[in-house]
C-alpha cells in the first residue's frame, strides 16, 4: 500500500502563493452508507493542500503572518465531529468549505481515503476554489432570487392540508409570480391527517418518528393538488420550481444532513420552517389556514415596518405571518387567532441565513 502524502503538482499562480501540506493524517470515524459500516467506525487518510495569499512581509518570520498548520487538523476533527455522514465526498466538501471560509485561503485541494474496507485503499479528491465573490446565500438561494424572486414558504398544518380551501390558499399565493414551497406541520389530534404520534424510549429514535410524521403530511398534501411535487433535495427543489410545480418540503433528508444539532435534532413546525425559509433566503414565512394579521399580501419587511416597536424577543420563536386569502360568503372562516399574538418578525430576524446542508 503506497503511504507516501499525495500532492500533485500544481501551475503557479499570477503573483505568488503559499501551500500548505497535510500529509497522511490518520483518524478512526464512523462513516459509510452501508449496513456494514454503521456502529463501527473505519480509519481515514487525509491528504491536504491549502493554497494561501503571500504573506504580507515575506521574510519577516513572524508567525502572525501565517496561517497555522493546527488549522488544518482542527478542521478535519470538527467537521468528523459534527455528525455522521454516509459519503466521503459529503465529508470532503464540508472540510473545504469550512476552510474556504477563512480569508486567506483561496484554494483547497483534498483526498480521503478508507484504508479499512480491503487490501487496498478507497477514496475520493476533490479542488475547491473560493468564488469571484462569497456569496451570502447558497446557490439554490441565489438561482431561485435571479428567476423568480424569493421564495415564500407556507406552512401547513393537518388542519388546514384537510380544508377545502386548500387550492384556493395556494393559488393566492403562486399569483403572487413567486416560487411557493409548502413546509408541513403536524399537529397532533387535529385535522383529518392527524394521527396519535408514537412515543419512543429515546430521543434519537423519537426524532426520526417526527421527521416521518412531517414526511407523512407532505405526502398528504401533496395528493389534495396535481401542482404539488413533494421534494426531498435542493436539486428536487430546484427542478420543482423551474418547471413551476408547487413543491411540498418532505425535510427528513435535509434535516438529517443540517450542520446545527439543534435542527437535527429538535426543531420542528413553525420552528423548523422558519429555519428552511432563512436557508433558502425565503421572501416571508405564512401560515396557510390562519387569518391575517396585516392586510394583503404584505412582504416580511413591510410587516415587521409596520408593527409597533417589540419587546423583549419571547423564548419561543415568532408565528409564522398568515396567509391572506379571499372570502366568500358560503367559505367557512378560519379558525380566529387570538388578539394578543405577536407580530411576525421578518425571516431574516428569525432564522439563520446559510447554505444548506451538502447533498
Amino acid at each position: 500500500m503506497n503511504t507516501q502524502p499525495h500532492f500533485p503538482p500544481q501551475p503557479p499562480q499570477p503573483g505568488g502563493a503559499n501551500r500548505l501540506l497535510l500529509g497522511n493524517y490518520i483518524r478512526q470515524a464512523e462513516i459509510g452508507a452501508f449496513d456494514e459500516e454503521r456502529g463501527v467506525e473505519q480509519t481515514l487518510r487525509f491528504n491536504l493542500s491549502v493554497e494561501t495569499t503571500a504573506p504580507d512581509a515575506p521574510g519577516g518570520d513572524d508567525v502572525d503572518g501565517i496561517l497555522s498548520y493546527d488549522t488544518l487538523v482542527q478542521t478535519i476533527d470538527a467537521v468528523l465531529a459534527g455528525e455522521r455522514l454516509d459519503l466521503l465526498e459529503t465529508l470532503a466538501e464540508r472540510i473545504c468549505d469550512r476552510l474556504l471560509e477563512r480569508d486567506r485561503i483561496s484554494q483547497v485541494r483534498l483526498r480521503i481515503e478508507k484504508l479499512d474496507r480491503g487490501p487496498f485503499s478507497l477514496g475520493i479528491e476533490i479542488e475547491r476554489s473560493r468564488p469571484a465573490a462569497t456569496p451570502e446565500l447558497c446557490d439554490l438561494a441565489r438561482a431561485m432570487g435571479e428567476a423568480a424572486g424569493a421564495p415564500v414558504v407556507a406552512v401547513v398544518d393537518d388542519e388546514a392540508a384537510g380544508q377545502a380551501r386548500l387550492i384556493e390558499w395556494c393559488d393566492a399565493l403562486l399569483a403572487e409570480g413567486r416560487p411557493v414551497i409548502l413546509a408541513p406541520c403536524p399537529t397532533p389530534g387535529a385535522g383529518v391527517y392527524a394521527t396519535t404520534p408514537r412515543r419512543a424510549d429515546t430521543a434519537a429514535a423519537q426524532r426520526q418518528i417526527d421527521l416521518l410524521a412531517m414526511e407523512q403530511l407532505a405526502w398528504a398534501i401533496a395528493a389534495r393538488d396535481p401542482r404539488c411535487r413533494v421534494v426531498e433535495s435542493r436539486t428536487e427543489l430546484q427542478y420543482a420550481i423551474d418547471k413551476a410545480f408547487l413543491a411540498v418540503w418532505a425535510p427528513a433528508r435535509i434535516v438529517r444532513r443540517a450542520r446545527e444539532p439543534e435542527v437535527r435534532d429538535r426543531l420542528s413546525g413553525a420552528e423548523l420552517a422558519h429555519w428552511f425559509a432563512g436557508q433558502l433566503g425565503a421572501e416571508r414565512v405564512v401560515a396557510l389556514g390562519q387569518p391575517a394579521r396585516t392586510s394583503g399580501a404584505s412582504t416580511a419587511k413591510a410587516t415587521a415596518a409596520a408593527a409597533p416597536a417589540a419587546d423583549p424577543a419571547p423564548a419561543s420563536p415568532p408565528a409564522p405571518e398568515s396567509a391572506a386569502t379571499p372570502t366568500s360568503p358560503s367559505a367557512p372562516a378560519p379558525s380566529a387567532t387570538p388578539a394578543s399574538s405577536p407580530a411576525p418578525a421578518s425571516v431574516t430576524a428569525s432564522a439563520k441565513a446559510g447554505p444548506l446542508p451538502a447533498e
